[in-house]
């Protein structure tokens, strides 16, 4: 792998700013790479995909289609008709629950989730519930997050029909047993949906190995530009569901009484695509795989394990999730003690440290604690140890700004 200094030179904003970026669970930062993909595409081979046959739309088109090619290598699904694109995963969550539930879902029915999803992975179900006459069950969690196939084996009934969750919370950082929830899942007859926001960035993700029916994630939280995700879906599934939208290019024939889709994938691909986007995704995908997981994956657990251990010396410092630093995955999410996070985050970016505030589109999860809202710290293999060390310390002199005396 680089050293750290070789890495941060690919990163023109953590070159340019003063910054210790410690948001990145929100979004990445992006290499000079996935830069220049984006101002090649438009610069050289920028025309509407699939729409022209001049040599400017079939480049066009190729792109696109190539870097669909790399994202179906990079999960490991087994065709690339299994690969959406859209816009994120909020955009794919949306698809997968409106188009699967309108093939599922009945009165009476069931969708599992968790209590501590992301919104995107939460409010998609409930409208689909209502829309359906079905029930929106919850699997409950406590201040650790974990979730263990036993708690989700005992809330599977005959009537669930679709369970969705993270494969890595991006409150708690700990990492779901999806091969697992899948085995218990398709044992029940219950589809599997999962949000891998946070997953696929940061560790390998093998759609097939894990047997999920669907997988969601965004380009810019790792490395890539945003406007740009993916939905993976069995082709079985993709086959029999309606499309989301409808317009230009999803269609194969449209008449005055009827119309025939497109094949799969283009059948959920209304309108003009974001081919740079998907460019851009492209040449992020190859930046990780370059620098590969095993180095990535030790990086980011150094880094986790320094902040999470440094900030348990501090006191009134209060941590959600596992004691085990190794089960965030480059998240801390905390509170101080007598301090509203709000307070705590400007205090950070007084000292040029970018933190996130609030209930990180988890509002509900923060309801069921009996905890209005935390401060969120995530890392990524780019952050330094300096840059932690600097977290920590500022990190313990916040009560002290805010006039307490210890």
């Amino acid at each position: 792998m680089k050293t750290i200094s070789e890495i941060r030179k690919d990163f023109p904003l953590l070159n340019n700013l003063s910054l210790a970026y410690l948001d990145n669970s929100a979004t990445s930062q992006k290499p000079q790479c996935v830069l220049d993909a984006e101002k090649a595409y438009y610069e050289q081979d920028n025309a509407n995909p699939f729409r022209g046959l001049y040599d400017l739309s079939i480049r066009a088109t190729d792109a696109y289609e190539h870097a669909r090619v790399t994202v179906r290598d990079f999960i490991h699904a087994s065709s690339e008709k299994e690969v959406i694109f859209t816009r994120n995963t909020s955009e794919s969550m949306n698809l997968v629950a409106f188009s699967l539930s309108e093939l599922l879902l009945e009165p009476g029915d069931e969708v599992l989730v968790s209590v501590s999803e992301h919104h995107s992975n939460m409010l998609p179900w409930r409208m689909a519930c209502q829309r359906a006459g079905a029930t929106l069950k919850y699997i409950d969690v406590d201040l650790t997050g974990e979730i263990s196939p036993d708690k989700v084996a005992s809330l599977l009934t005959p009537k669930t029909k679709i369970m969705s969750i993270a494969q890595v919370s991006n409150i708690f950082g700990r990492e779901n047993d999806i091969k697992a929830f899948a085995g218990l899942c398709h044992a029940n007859g219950t589809a599997l949906v999962v949000d891998g926001a946070q997953s696929v960035p940061h560790m390998p993700v093998d759609v097939q190995d894990l047997d999920v029916d669907f997988l969601a994630f965004s380009g810019h939280k790792m490395l890539g530009p945003m406007a740009i995700g993916v939905l993976y879906g069995k082709e079985e599934w993709l086959q029999k569901m309606s499309p989301y939208m409808t317009g230009g290019e999803m269609i194969s024939y449209v008449k005055m009484d009827g119309q025939i889709y497109a094949e799969l994938p283009h059948k959920f691909e209304a309108g003009t695509v974001n081919a740079a986007g998907a460019v851009g995704l492209e040449a992020a995908i190859h930046y990780i795989q370059n620098l590969g997981f095993d180095a990535i994956q030790e990086r980011e657990t150094a880094l986790t394990v320094r902040m999470i251990e440094g900030a348990k010396k501090i006191p009134h410092v209060v941590i959600l999730g596992s004691e085990d630093p190794t089960d965030h995955h480059g998240i801390m999410t905390f509170q101080i003690e007598g301090v509203h996070p709000h307070d705590v985050s400007a205090i950070f970016a007084d000292h040029n440290i970018a933190v996130r505030a609030g209930h990180h589109c988890a509002q509900p999860l923060h309801i069921a604690l009996g905890i209005p809202s935390t401060t969120r710290a995530s890392v990524m293999f780019y952050n330094t140890e300096e840059e932690v060390d600097k977290f920590l310390d500022v990190l313990a002199s916040v009560r002290k700004v805010m006039g307490f005396d210890e």
